[in-house]
């Protein structure tokens, strides 16, 4: 959705959706409710004997009435302190655990979506999102979240009982009450819609800086690094003028809630003190409801304080919820992918794969166990586009089966092992990357998969950092190529796919790529290959040229 449309469609005060992805937020709002209901009791409590003790001094109490009081007094007040500590143990408790439970449902809807998703979606604005705004709860759950409880418990509570003890002050608290709201909501409007300018400039900045970082070296050569840099200061201005815009709103709109709530105090008070002159309203009920008619606002009032607090936290969890619904989504459609025969042949007739609302040329082969086929032709040609349909990522039209079966009624992860352009390497071990998805890996097969990738100059045991870092380009690639073979030896995969696994490689150590590929055809495996090296013909049993097969616009 489109940082407009996130603006028009409006937050409520609490997202249903809340509840239904994250189950530790229901436990939450029943925990902070009682503490609520026990808050307001004692809230009442103080107010009752702090007035017992006034008029008691007045009236000249005894004492020992006076110090027992006291006494309680004391006790309530402690028992307020001991309650807001309880709500905010309980709110940090809270907010780590749904933060928790949204992360690990994001990252597993991501998963649901797959790769064709994920491409058109900015990756460093996800882990942003993933990240930082999933931390912004804390803000969320600890302030906003309570004091929302607290206003929908404590404020009718306590207006019924200041209109029990004194009518009039309890229908001026009525009256009153509802402006407050009313510009909460004119002002939680302009919020919302400033922050998400802010957060979607939040999120172009980290994706800016993270595009310069990683192309920095391309940059440098080119001489274009000043302007990357000035390109990366523009969107950091943008971020600055969008938050002071934020904090003005935030300025603004706490001075006009603490006005609205001191003016509402101050006609109380008033009536109350002209009353108490003409002897109509008693003085211990008239200081009972002076006392508890700040407390009536406060509530409402801090909600709209803490919402500014909260609204990045807001923001971050509507990005979530979007990534969640259609991962919801997609899990409604019906899926009948089932498990891949192990034996058979890949049979592609007429197969059009769409990139862009645009379909490819047509492709057409069969391909048995024991061949090797390469598809060859010029970049753009939709190549890749053919792996991706087989891997289920991209849709086409045409026909594709393996044993008989369409692929799309297939998971990949059953009949296909696959090395792509890009490594796709992850921190950790090179065993562990290339082992990827085995809770017990082999080492012996780490070991000789190295070792058929013409990877075996790489440690297994070579820690990498994020996206693979430490590795050369042509090691990355021969890892990947050793991952998709430990796949197929492990779980006895029938197809085998490479898309340009001999790009980063030296003459010498391709040939050896083909002979550890011709030798994976010769034990059984189909295997596929894109390459535009002319060596990889040496190896084919049949070779596709789409550009034969492609169709004049």
């Amino acid at each position: 959705m489109s940082d407009t449309g996130r603006a028009e469609r409006r937050t409520p005060p609490v997202d249903p959706r809340l509840l239904r992805y994250a189950r530790a937020s229901r436990g939450f709002f029943a925990a902070i409710a009682v503490l609520a209901i026990a808050h307001t009791i004692v809230i009442v409590g103080v107010a009752w004997l702090l007035t017992r003790a006034v008029t008691g001094v007045i009236d000249g109490m005894p004492w020992s009435e006076l110090a027992a009081t006291g006494a309680w007094l004391a006790g309530a007040v402690a028992v307020r302190s001991l309650l807001l500590w309880a709500r905010e143990a309980v709110s940090s408790r809270a907010a780590a655990r749904v933060e928790s439970q949204l992360r690990d449902g994001l990252l597993d809807a991501v998963d649901r979506l797959g790769p064709g998703w994920l491409a058109e979606r900015s990756t460093t604005a996800l882990a942003l999102t993933a990240g930082r705004g999933l931390a912004a709860l804390e803000a969320y759950f600890g302030r906003y979240l309570p004091q929302l409880v607290m206003t929908a418990v404590a404020t009718p509570l306590l207006i019924a009982v200041m209109w029990w003890q004194d009518a009039i002050s309890g229908l001026t608290v009525v009256l009153t009450l509802p402006l407050i709201p009313f510009f909460m909501v004119l002002i939680g409007l302009a919020t919302q819609t400033l922050q998400a300018r802010q957060w979607s400039t939040l999120r172009r900045l980290a994706s800016r800086f993270a595009d310069t970082v990683q192309g920095l070296g391309t940059l440098k050569v080119f001489g274009r690094q000043h302007r990357a840099v000035a390109s990366v200061e523009r969107v950091t201005d943008g971020y600055r003028v969008e938050t002071m815009k934020v904090l003005r709103v935030s300025f603004l709109s706490g001075f006009a809630l603490e006005f609205l709530a001191s003016i509402s105090v101050a006609i109380i008070a008033v009536s109350i003190g002209f009353r108490l002159i003409d002897g109509s309203l008693a003085l211990g009920v008239g200081l009972f409801v002076l006392l508890l008619a700040p407390e009536a606002y406060l509530p409402l009032r801090q909600v709209g304080v803490q919402f500014h607090a909260a609204a990045e936290g807001v923001a971050a969890t509507t990005d979530v919820f979007e990534v969640l619904d259609a991962a919801r989504d997609l899990d409604a459609q019906p899926d009948a992918r089932e498990a891949a025969p192990r034996g058979g042949a890949l049979t592609l007739r007429g197969m059009r794969v769409s990139r862009g609302g645009r379909p490819l040329a047509p492709v057409s082969f069969t391909a048995t166990p024991g061949s090797v086929t390469v598809l060859v032709g010029p970049s753009g040609i939709g190549k890749s586009s053919v792996f991706a349909a087989l891997l289920g990522t991209a849709d086409f039209s045409g026909s594709a089966t393996w044993g008989e079966r369409d692929v799309r009624r297939l998971a990949a992860s059953t009949w296909l092992a696959w090395a792509g352009q890009r490594p796709g390497l992850s921190a950790g071990t090179v065993a562990e990357n290339v082992a990827l998805g085995d809770e017990e890996p082999d080492a012996a097969l780490v070991g000789a998969s190295l070792t058929a990738a013409c990877a075996d100059d790489v440690d297994p045991q070579k820690v990498l950092g994020v996206q693979g870092a430490g590795l050369s380009g042509g090691q990355a690639q021969r890892v990947a190529v050793a991952r998709a073979l430990y796949r197929r030896a492990r779980l006895a995969l029938p197809v085998v796919a490479f898309d340009e696994p001999s790009a980063a490689l030296d003459a010498e150590t391709e040939a050896s790529l083909w002979r550890a590929l011709r030798a994976e055809a010769d034990g059984g495996a189909v295997v596929l290959l894109i390459s535009h090296r002319d060596s990889a013909r040496a190896i084919a049993d049949q070779v596709i040229d789409l550009a034969a097969a492609e169709v004049p616009a």
